[in-house]
């Protein structure tokens, strides 16, 4: 028993609940959940805390595990609720180690680690936007996009984007983990412009339930989306809605995949000799990383400072934009996202249909003054 590794007690673990635990319900739903929660946690404890035997696990470490997630919580990685799930989930596995005589105590059920973690409160509903807010940072980005019109192309391209940022979590359901890339888990890497319908009027996202969604696409977001598809222009569909624009990272994202397609060092080299790496993913088709959820925060942090928006001091998050809207999401876990292409076609269409709406709105007001 002193030789079992925690890694591989966590893949019994989950093999046990993707197969199906009589002690519990919808395990393979779980199982897929808490899949990258644990190998994070396994990560985390050989790295900072040199511990990977099972029997060498004490409350220390969890105490430890527990001050990483309030810390992460403190610097806007996490929700409070986030950091509870993620260790709760530890927590129900050493608990099934403790049930299945591999532990005789759960080193996780400890006072002091619970004390540690962020509380839920209802003082939180205040990181929540008023309609009143969400109004004006949506004035506030509109506006900017309008008057980008007449601008460089780079200048229209970041306003429109911060409008279709604004919009698509002032409008729809889609949450920021969903939507941005989240770094610690390897399956949200950020919505791509594949999973984007604009005939129908949806986009898959992968829900809290770790299957796809089918989310409604309001027109007061496919709009700005829309419009800053075209400014974008991306080569492929499998670009991300919101790639990064962090400058070190593009250039070592294009290193690496040219490394992978088998260019030399040199070869690289003079490739950025002659062009900018922002350049070289669209010459070679490469898809850049899209932005994190904490560069979105830090988006919407600049944007509600520019406009004059706080809440106590502070600002207003991700997670704070969307309301609750009545109308449910739509699960769709079997269908392929592959098939949700964007066609020029379609966005043709609906840019003639907004210039005629306009057009009809000024002829109304025109035959209204007369």
């Amino acid at each position: 028993m002193s030789k079992v590794n925690i890694s591989d007690a966590v893949d019994a673990y989950l093999q046990r609940k993707s197969v199906g635990d009589s002690a519990e319900s919808g395990s393979g739903a779980y199982a897929s959940n808490a899949e990258s929660i644990l190998h994070r946690w396994v990560t985390w404890l050989e790295t900072e805390q040199n511990t990977t035997a099972l029997l060498a696990l004490d409350r220390r470490n969890l105490e430890a595990y527990a001050r990483e997630l309030a810390d992460r919580t403190e610097r806007g990685k996490y929700a409070p609720s986030t950091a509870r799930t993620y260790y709760a989930v530890v927590r129900a596995f050493l608990s099934w180690c403790v049930r299945g005589g591999l532990l005789e105590t759960n080193p996780a059920s400890t006072r002091n680690a619970q004390a540690i973690l962020p509380v839920e409160t209802d003082t939180q509903t205040d990181e929540f936007w008023t309609d009143r807010q969400r109004q004006t940072l949506e004035e506030y980005v509109r506006a900017r996009a309008l008057e980008s019109l007449h601008e460089n192309e780079g200048n229209r391209r970041s306003r429109l984007r911060e409008y279709a940022v604004v919009a698509l979590l002032a409008h729809t359901e889609i949450r920021g983990s969903e939507l941005f890339r989240a770094p610690d888990d390897t399956r949200r890497t950020g919505a791509t412009w594949n999973e984007v319908d604009f005939y129908t009027g949806t986009i898959q996202v992968l829900g809290k339930s770790q299957r796809f969604e089918a989310v409604p696409l309001p027109a007061r977001a496919r709009t700005p989306l829309r419009r800053y598809r075209i400014a974008l222009d991306p080569p492929t569909n499998e670009w991300p809605l919101f790639p990064t624009r962090h400058a070190p990272s593009i250039a070592n994202h294009v290193r690496e995949a040219l490394a992978e397609r088998g260019y030399d060092e040199a070869e690289i080299d003079s490739l950025f000799e002659e062009t900018t790496a922002k350049s070289l993913l669209r010459e070679h088709a490469i898809t850049p990383p899209a932005i994190t959820t904490e560069g979105a925060r830090t988006i919407l942090k600049r944007l509600c400072k520019d406009a004059g928006i706080d809440v106590d001091g502070e600002y207003l998050t991700p997670s704070g934009v969307s309301r609750d809207l009545e109308a449910p999401r739509r699960r769709a876990a079997t269908a392929p996202t592959n098939s949700l292409r964007v066609s020029f076609l379609e966005q043709s269409i609906a840019l003639r249909e907004d210039h005629y709406r306009v057009i009809d709105v000024a002829s109304s007001n025109e035959s209204r003054n007369d």
